[in-house]
């Protein structure tokens, strides 16, 4: 069999889509090819009978509709994957669980719909655990199979990962994008909260979900957020090198002994200056106040459904509804208003600091060998609380499995951050 990982670069396949190279049936044919020949081992997809044909006849109609266009829209023909969790035309919703699929229908998702108009092929939906909780699906990791892609946007990271599409969309409430990005070495951007709609999507915790997405490198990131994001405006390569913030105490530590120690080496390698701020003195209040939302939501957006199907969710997933039955109203109250103050903090320590990104690990190591966890959220969990935007990058390896850079930037400046990211990645391979 072929290796596994053979990514494919975005820009240089909507570059050469546009350009004419190859037409449109011979690129689903090659789509299908790709898929077909990987994902029995990988499994990223969810299984769809008739997937070839579906492809072929949206992409004959996309030539149809835009052959007068002499520039074609930026993702012409792109075939782009959808986690399982939103809403698409002519597919099914199954979240990952054994519910009725006509139980979970919906309207198309707007970040689906904006893909459309740009000019993608829905290649089909990717797995995801269950309601993208916590029940892991089963997707491999296509650097080692034995052990997990991470979750819950598991199949967008591995599909990208193992080339089968340039680009995917996954959602992150904890750490659903940026993880399993790091685990599968490829490039996870999570926006600003509510940068990228979340309308057509199944919700987790409403007041922290937000839509991200997947794609083999940094330039690829930086053509698909230009068409899914909010009011988005390219700005100029920064003039200056960022300066990095490094929280210290309880947060870090919570990464392994191997990435923290691969993580401090990547940082001092940069020669970028660094401050040291003790950001999260009260880390383990800011985790409770975020599992407390976390839980309350994810009970309140399935109240009907679990009280109908409740023997058909996963032990899981049914835990934490359960968990989040229990939370009292006051309690999430108070969990809200305390993430107001931890956004205030966060805004204020870098501006005293003179910080441009927060620079930390993606997740508190490689992908653990096995497929029944999807890993630790924990060093993503903090910033998804407070709604920040927020890249991984892909830096190198630990025990032969790879391993992400996070570099987390002030709310809304999302530009700024992929900016910067550019910036910090050359440093790294100088």
């Amino acid at each position: 069999m072929e290796p596994l990982i053979q990514p494919v670069s975005l820009v240089e396949e909507a570059a050469a889509l546009r350009a004419g190279r190859p037409g449109p049936e011979e690129h689903v044919d090659r789509v299908f090819t790709r898929i077909d020949r990987t994902d029995p081992v990988v499994r990223a997809f969810v299984p769809e009978p008739g997937r070839h044909a579906r492809l072929t006849a949206e992409a004959l109609t996309l030539a149809d509709r835009t052959a007068h266009d002499a520039q074609g829209p930026p993702l012409y023909g792109v075939a782009v994957g959808i986690k399982d969790i939103i809403h698409v035309d002519g597919l099914p919703t199954h979240a990952g669980s054994a519910l009725p699929p006509g139980v979970l229908g919906g309207p198309e998702g707007g970040a689906v719909r904006r893909l459309r108009a740009a000019g993608a092929l829905i290649a089909g939906k990717t797995v995801t655990a269950e309601f993208a909780v916590r029940a892991p699906g089963p997707t491999r990791n296509p650097h080692d199979l034995g052990h997990t892609p991470g979750g819950s946007s598991s199949g967008s990271a591995a599909a990208v990962a193992a080339g089968m599409v340039p680009l995917a969309l996954g959602t992150q409430t904890l750490g659903s994008v940026i993880r399993p990005a790091a685990y599968c070495g490829v490039v996870g951007f999570r926006p600003t909260y509510g940068r990228i709609p979340t309308d057509g999507v199944i919700a987790n915790a409403p007041t922290l979900d937000a839509v991200g997405l997947f794609t083999s490198d940094l330039a690829g990131a930086r053509l698909a957020a230009a068409v899914l994001c909010d009011g988005w405006t390219p700005v100029p390569q920064p003039a200056r090198e960022p300066v990095l913030g490094v929280p210290t105490g309880a947060y870090l530590d919570r990464a392994q002994p191997a990435a923290r120690d691969a993580y401090t080496r990547h940082l001092d390698g940069l020669g970028l200056p660094v401050r040291h701020v003790d950001a999260m003195p009260d880390f383990e209040d800011v985790m409770r106040h975020l599992f407390t939302i976390n839980r309350y939501e994810l009970a309140q957006v399935h109240a009907e459904l679990f009280a109908r199907f409740a023997a058909l969710y996963r032990p899981e997933t049914a835990a934490a509804i359960r968990r989040g039955q229990e939370v009292d109203r006051a309690d999430y109250l108070a969990a809200l208003a305390a993430r107001s103050g931890f956004q205030r903090r966060l805004a204020d320590l870098a501006t005293d600091h003179g910080i441009d990104l927060w620079a930390v690990p993606a997740a508190t190591g490689p992908a653990p060998r096995g497929l029944d966890s999807t890993g630790d959220a924990v060093m993503s969990a903090p910033w998804s609380y407070a709604g920040l935007p927020a890249i991984t990058l892909p830096v190198g390896t630990s025990a032969g499995l790879p391993l992400g850079l996070q570099l987390v930037a002030p709310a809304n400046a999302d530009e700024r951050l992929l900016a910067l990211a550019a910036l910090v990645q050359t440093r790294a391979h100088q």
